[in-house]
């Protein structure tokens, strides 16, 4: 009669223990995901011969989690040179001649950002934000721009295998550009919208896509994009190899001086202001290293 009643009462107390350790280790395993994470990425491409192409792309991301907060540090540059050489044959004959070699070497892209934000969870679903960007990309024209953003976004979805959330605000920007246009401001309020999606494919690959949209309004004209997309997919749990395609797109794009020549060829001394390309387009394959 007694062992009757103390068997059912040993497996409650086991269970009762079981799912306290589970819960335990739940609220331990959530612990682990706040605190501090570093994520680098390198990228490089070398070539050689006749022409000697250089490439180097290094960036970092610094996250710390709270509870219901988010501070993210980024940071990042790509440089590209290429040297081509030229050859002289100097002497009397085909015969009786010296081999004189030039290597001229010149940048070629050369592009840096720092971005900070921080978030903060108002509810499961909607969160504010605050933040700064800088970049500096003298070949698409821009010497450097300065720019702080502030609004809120809802976050569609959040589970084990898909992340999706917008966020809308509004900013201001300081721009100062290789070539000055007399025709417009250099300091400017503005909109921004963009949407962050992170979706775990099979296996150790993974899909990223962020969006920015910033719209001038002082200029309605000046509509950038910034545009990437990322498959990295992990060789171990510190590392994983990381293909990637950003596009910047200006709508207005910034100018640039062009010597002007006569029909004949001749120079005459003065330049014109012409607009850049619209479209910059950066594709790396990445090393990526988590702590």
């Amino acid at each position: 009669m007694s062992q009757k009643y103390h068997y059912p009462a040993r497996v409650s107390l086991l269970l009762t223990l079981l799912l306290l350790f589970s819960g335990r280790t739940l609220i331990a395993q959530e612990e682990e995901e706040l605190g501090w994470f570093f994520t680098a990425e390198l990228s490089t491409v070398s070539t050689g011969g006749n022409q000697d192409i250089f490439t180097l792309g290094l960036s970092g991301t610094l996250v710390y989690r709270w509870a219901r907060s988010q501070l993210k540090l980024e940071g990042g540059s790509v440089r590209s040179e290429s040297s081509l050489k030229t050859r002289t044959a100097v002497g009397t004959s085909p015969d009786d001649f010296v081999l004189v070699e030039e290597k001229v070497t010149e940048t070629t892209a050369a592009a840096s950002y720092a971005r900070t934000r921080y978030d903060y969870d108002v509810s499961e679903r909607f969160f504010v934000f605050g933040g700064a960007d800088w970049l500096r990309n003298t070949f698409a024209g821009i010497d450097s721009r300065f720019l702080i953003a502030a609004g809120a976004g809802n976050t569609w979805w959040d589970a084990e295998r898909v992340r999706f959330k917008t966020d809308y605000g509004v900013t201001y920007t300081f721009q100062s550009d290789v070539v000055d246009n007399p025709f417009i401001n250099n300091s400017f309020p503005g909109v921004r919208l963009a949407y962050d999606f992170w979706w775990k494919l099979t296996g150790p690959a993974k899909f990223e896509s962020q969006l920015i949209v910033d719209w001038n309004l002082d200029n309605t004209d000046d509509i950038r994009l910034d545009f990437s997309n990322a498959l990295p997919i992990a060789i171990s749990e510190t590392l994983a190899l990381k293909p990637a395609l950003r596009l910047l797109w200006f709508n207005d794009p910034a100018l640039t001086e062009v010597p002007l020549e006569t029909p004949a060829g001749d120079p005459t001394g003065d330049n014109v202001l012409v607009p850049l390309e619209k479209l910059d387009s950066f594709f790396t394959l990445a090393l990526v290293v988590t702590i």
